[in-house]
């Protein structure tokens, strides 16, 4: 005998499921009920445990009957949503729940989303040609940058410039005018000039000075930010550059390597695995855009909401782990809502997608893997697994990660990347701390 009295299109990809559990149930489950609380609640005049049920039933019918609803709906809205053949995303929304009654069933009215039929046909893609040999110029410049690094300053006699590390002594002045009068004392600080890290107004007034001149320069708050301009002068005391190491044996030894060939070698095997993620990457984002230029789906909006909120929680945890207060934070949160809805959609479309190619193609993920996964994510993530367990919402929602990434592997002809390391699951896990199952 059905359970489901009724089931109707309510939206996109949302359907209404009138489910209805049979009155022997209904009772047995009240049975189950009240036979606990007698074990359990105290009433004057009665040993614990010898309550008469009626009595218990009368005086607990509010909770008794809650918590028969509580146990029933969820078992038989399961049955239903097998009976039907429901693929269902996300947990259903409770629209109406009937009163418990006696020899009455209990009848109610559950929304959920669904997935969208995805028919798929062809799975060929033309993806990008990326070269990963890095050029001489390129492998000349990071040996640059590596002496750079390992170099030391050295005073010029010249203007400072773009690069070069100045000592500056700096006077926030007084007043409206730059040239008020009182000046704060002097801050002894040193800036690498054009440093992205440095105001871009103090920057500026520094470039072309020497070591004795002085210059001014205003700063104004961000257009977002309350406040007034604030008035500096600067004086430089100091104009160093970076001399450059030299390329030898020492600066190998440094680096943990055996001579300068070896360190040039060191620097190209760098180079290239940068290139053949930055491969990896153009590779898989086009493959990405095809699939969903090719199949547009109805998008469900519930799983959008839910992807919405879990994005506006990561850049929150983000903010927190920088040390700001989401709280106190500038943020207009409505608006940053608005702006992440579109690739919101564009997650929501790639999941559909690879999850019916996986389905397509067969590809499943086994336990041991699942397994092998949260330990390699638990170390990098220096936590225990359960908490990354907890964190992804069960194994389960591992599980579709690395079964996503799996298809994503197989569509690019990569078949080594999800079959034999839990490297899939880095990618699966991306951003971990760990972000939110998506289900």
């Amino acid at each position: 005998m059905s359970v489901v009295l009724s089931i109707e299109d309510t939206g996109v990809c949302r359907k209404q499921v009138t489910v209805e559990v049979p009155s022997d149930e209904v009772e047995a489950a009240t049975r189950r009920v009240v036979q606990e609380y007698a074990r359990s609640v105290r009433v004057p005049g009665f040993r614990r445990g010898k309550v008469p049920a009626e009595l218990v039933l009368r005086r607990y019918r509010d909770e008794i009957q809650r918590d028969v609803v509580e146990r029933l709906v969820p078992d038989f809205w399961e049955r239903a949503r097998a009976e039907q053949g429901l693929d269902t995303l996300g947990q259903p929304r409770l629209e109406e729940v009937g009163e418990v009654g006696e020899g009455e069933p209990l009848r109610f009215v559950a929304v959920v989303e669904v997935r969208p039929p995805v028919e798929l046909g062809d799975l060929d893609f033309e993806l990008p040609e990326v070269a990963v040999e890095p050029g001489d110029e390129e492998v000349e410049a990071a040996l640059e940058d590596l002496r750079r690094q390992a170099g030391r300053w050295v005073d010029v006699g010249r203007a400072a410039a773009r690069g070069d590390l100045a000592a500056l002594r700096v006077h926030e002045e007084r007043g409206d005018a730059p040239d008020g009068d009182a000046p704060a004392a002097g801050q002894e600080v040193e800036i690498e000039v054009g440093d992205p890290r440095v105001w871009e107004e103090l920057s500026l007034a520094v470039t072309g000075l020497t070591a004795g001149q002085e210059g001014r320069f205003t700063r104004r708050p961000d257009e977002a930010a309350e406040g007034t301009p604030r008035h500096f002068r600067v004086e430089v005391t100091a104009v160093r550059e970076r001399e450059l190491a030299p390329l030898d044996e020492e600066l190998a030894k440094k680096a943990g390597l055996d001579g300068v060939e070896a360190l040039r070698q060191a620097m190209v095997d760098r180079l290239r695995h940068g290139k053949e993620h930055e491969r990896e990457q153009k590779r898989r984002e086009s493959l990405l855009e095809q699939l969903r230029q090719r199949y547009p789906l109805p998008i469900p909006q519930g799983a959008v909401d839910a992807e919405v909120e879990r994005m506006a929680n990561d850049f929150a945890h983000d903010l927190a782990h920088r040390g700001i207060d989401p709280g106190e934070a500038q943020v207009d949160w409505q608006r940053l809502a608005a702006e992440m809805r579109s690739p919101a959609e564009r997650r929501v479309h790639e999941r559909l997608l690879l999850d019916a190619v996986a389905a397509h193609l067969g590809i499943e993920v086994r336990q041991e893997d699942v397994a092998a996964a949260l330990g390699a994510i638990a170390r990098a993530q220096k936590t225990t697994v359960d908490r990354v367990r907890e964190a992804l919402g069960g194994a389960a929602g591992l599980a579709s990660r690395m079964r996503r990434d799996r298809a994503v592997g197989r569509l690019l002809g990569d078949d080594a990347v999800a079959q034999d390391e839990p490297e899939g699951a880095t990618v699966a896990a991306e951003g971990a701390g760990v972000t939110p199952p998506e289900g």
